[in-house]
């Protein structure tokens, strides 16, 4: 692959996305044709946040492909507890290891924590911002059940404002022709504005609806997520949202023959029980799409990141991150990078404009 690190699914051409998701097919058919695809080599798992899918599925897919684990769950455990800095953990652990996952809750720490590691490094999630390896997920999941990623009309229902599993999705999916969004949100979690715009820029067409009645009739996908009681600032404001969509068996009767229901998982009641035993739930059979996914990725990222040179950003050094969420309000010694966009620089770690 041309990158050495996976921070965005975006990072990836068309061609390398497709070399992948074709690869986890072949993996998916043929699991034991890879057994020692990575044997000698060795994974840290650095998650500074709980996980259960993404973190299980990164360590079985590396065991699966012959390779070991070491790492953490729990930073209380680590000495991030007597106030190591992000630099220090990943620059040790680069050391041990030949590649890094990281997820952390601060947006932007996977971007900063590939600065410091001379071995590869996957985002398996920072706070809201992307969740990469999710979306390659759902791609492989799609290609698999529905079998195609074009000309769909996709729904996301649920926290789209701090759903990083949806702007990851977002960004990816408008990149295949012909496809649509349906943002299912109440207003304060709606989706944030530099997703709709990056959707808009793609050529997609995007709408934003309150109720799931009124938009699973005319849905090829629906991507149903939870709301995310750890992205609140306060109980209350938690209270305010959870339960307002739950998806039943009466709502599922308006559904397409067809229709494709994914979810990243964890969920809490969003999808009620009773659509486990409608067929056209796939939410778990996309966890096992996870695996594969992840061990497509791997094989790749481990083979042939020594040819891959690190990515050479300009520092802005006027430039402030205004965002509360951003990785630089944390770390204060990172520099001060940016990227061009049509609006402006942006911030490198999170991608929040300066104002």
């Amino acid at each position: 692959m041309s990158i050495r690190n996976l921070i965005d699914l975006n990072q990836l051409s068309s061609e390398e996305l497709d070399d992948i998701v074709d690869m986890a097919g072949r993996i998916s058919r043929h699991p034991t044709h890879y057994c020692s695809a990575c044997r000698d080599k060795l994974m840290a798992t650095l998650f500074y946040e709980p996980s259960t899918r993404t973190q299980m599925s990164f360590q079985s897919a590396m065991l699966r492909l012959g390779g070991k684990i070491i790492g953490f769950d729990n930073p209380n455990s680590t000495s991030v507890a007597k106030g190591e800095s992000l630099k220090d953990t990943v620059t040790v652990l680069g050391g041990y290891t030949d590649i890094l996952t990281i997820r952390h809750p601060i947006e932007g720490a996977a971007m900063a924590a590939s600065l410091y590691s001379d071995v590869p490094v996957i985002n398996a999630g920072d706070g809201g911002h992307l969740h990469p390896t999710q979306t390659l997920t759902d791609i492989v999941t799609l290609r698999n059940v529905v079998g195609r990623t074009d000309n769909l009309v996709i729904g996301m229902c649920g926290d789209l404002a701090n759903g990083r599993t949806v702007h990851s999705l977002c960004r990816s999916m408008s990149r295949y022709s012909g496809n649509s969004f349906v943002f299912i949100s109440t207003q304060k979690l709606s989706m944030p504005q530099y997703i709709k715009d990056y959707v808009k820029s793609m050529g997609c067409e995007y709408s934003e609806v309150r109720t799931l009645e009124e938009a699973i009739p005319y849905l090829d996908v629906l991507y149903m997520t939870r709301i995310q009681r750890e992205r609140f600032d306060s109980v209350e404001e938690y209270e305010a949202q959870k339960g307002i969509y739950v998806l039943d068996g009466k709502k599922m009767s308006l559904g397409r023959p067809e229709l494709c229901v994914l979810h990243p998982l964890p969920r809490v009641d969003e999808i009620s029980y009773e659509v486990d035993d409608d067929p056209r739930a796939y939410y778990f059979q996309q966890t096992l799409y996870g695996m594969y996914a992840r061990m497509a990725l791997i094989i790749r990222m481990t083979s042939q990141h020594e040819t891959c040179a690190p990515v050479k950003r300009e520092e802005t050094p006027k430039f402030t991150c205004h965002n509360p969420k951003c990785i630089t309000r944390f770390e204060r010694y990172l520099p001060h990078l940016t990227v061009d966009t049509p609006k402006g620089k942006v911030c490198a770690y999170c991608e929040h404009d300066e104002n």
